[in-house]
């Protein structure tokens, strides 16, 4: 039988995302160090780019599981002198029981799945970042319940998050409104997926009128470095600031994914104000990503 992999939020139905965040809230709230299902089990974590969050949570949540993680970096293996892909998939996924990639090129993941003989899990890639989402999602629930028929305002750059924020949109059904600048919108072919739940606007202010969460991230990510300078102009409207939060709900959240560069995509008034629950957001990788290990490694 062909392993369950996650490499898109749209991997998963409604009810199973649901279920998923439900059982990261009882695995939050109730920790059982004798509970390890995933005793002997092993996650391979490679990673092309950078990482705090993405690394503590799985190898932690390996840790209180029971299990092992590994890390590893094309510098520290084949992947760096170009083996294929898909005889490292076979190969590594021979020894482990699950692989986690956080990779540049998303195809470096669809492929490493289509190879693998175990599950394959995507931690952030140049298109999505479908376990932050998982976070985000049951940051909300936690906070404010089911999130079905509510608004989200994404404002900023159209990445892998606001691109996996259009996919959650379709598996919760919530409505997503999007203030992008010219040139930085997002795939028009991931747009297309939502339907009418997307949602354009031409300034941060009017996408944020009567939203129940609003969300952002910095407006260069890793590798756009050079891109800095031009993308500080090109976004000098799209700050999430005061005046933002003042005209959606009054119990509105504040979600990034961090880290953040205050001042910029966001006032330090707002992500450090009592709307903000981007810690809370940053803690829940562990949780409902222990809650993905479960679902996809566990046999039962």
């Amino acid at each position: 039988m062909n392993p369950r992999h996650f490499i898109s939020l749209l991997d998963l139905s409604g009810n199973e995302l649901r279920n998923l965040i439900n059982r990261a809230i009882t695995l939050k709230r109730y920790r059982d160090p004798n509970y390890q299902p995933l005793k002997g089990k092993v996650l391979a974590m490679i990673f092309e780019k950078s990482s705090t969050r993405t690394r503590i949570s799985f190898e932690t949540g390996m840790i209180h599981f029971g299990g092992s993680a590994l890390f590893l970096s094309p510098r520290d293996t084949q992947l760096g002198r170009g083996e294929p892909l898909q005889d490292s998939a076979k190969v590594i996924s021979s020894m482990v029981d699950c692989i986690m990639l956080r990779t540049d090129r998303h195809d470096t993941v669809t492929t490493f799945a289509e190879h693998s003989s175990v599950p394959v899990i995507n931690g952030l890639t140049d298109q999505q970042h479908p376990c932050q989402l998982l976070a985000d999602m049951q940051t909300f629930f936690e906070q404010r319940g089911d999130i079905k028929d509510k608004t989200v305002t994404w404002i900023g750059d159209g990445n892998n998050m606001c691109h996996s924020y259009i996919h959650a949109s379709t598996v919760l059904d919530f409505n997503l409104h999007i203030a992008c600048p010219e040139g930085y919108k997002p795939d028009p072919t991931i747009v297309a997926s939502a339907g009418n739940r997307v949602k354009f606007f031409d300034t941060g202010l009017s996408a944020a009128i009567n939203s129940d969460l609003i969300v952002t991230d910095v407006w260069a990510s890793m590798g756009q470095e050079e891109e800095q300078q031009l993308r500080k102009i090109a976004f000098e409207k799209y700050q999430v600031n005061s005046e933002i939060m003042s005209v959606a709900h009054k119990d509105a959240l504040f979600m990034h994914c961090l880290p953040a560069h205050r001042g910029e995509e966001v006032s330090s008034e707002v992500i450090d104000g009592n709307q903000s629950v981007v810690f809370q957001e940053a803690e829940n990788r562990l949780h409902v990503q222990k809650a993905l290990l479960e679902f996809l490694i566990c046999e039962k």
